[in-house]
């Protein structure tokens, strides 16, 4: 069962940068398109980067609000998914989580973890 292991969240100034790393067990990234989400509390969790799987040449695709801040990445060799997060605003604060769909418009298949909690705040 393909499973992942969020981490790299933390607290950070406005306009810093985190790396977030998705681990998976259980399979290959590779096979999925691999997304990241995020929660507020109170609010809807909600996808902000996804990339598609290597059958769909790994496309990447993002939430408005994160475009031109965030990058998406994936290392096969690692079985992990990167988000690399610069330009960090207070309203990106939330748990980051990611999941797996058979593409990156569809819904993710795979439970949540625990998440990685990013704080931005001076």
């Amino acid at each position: 069962q393909l499973q992942f292991v969020e981490s790299g969240g933390g607290l950070v100034q406005p306009g810093g940068s985190l790396r977030l790393s998705c681990v998976a067990s259980g399979s290959t990234l590779d096979y999925y398109a691999i997304n990241w989400f995020r929660q507020v509390p109170g609010k809807e969790r909600e996808g902000v980067a996804c990339i598609s799987s290597r059958d769909d040449h790994g496309d990447t695709f993002y939430r408005e609000p994160v475009k031109g801040r965030f990058t998406i990445s994936r290392d096969t060799a690692k079985n992990t998914v990167y988000l690399q997060m610069t330009a960090l605003k207070p309203e990106d604060t939330a748990v980051y989580y990611c999941a797996a769909s058979s593409r990156c418009d569809t819904r993710p298949f795979t439970t949540w973890g625990q998440g990685t909690r990013v704080t931005v705040s001076s």
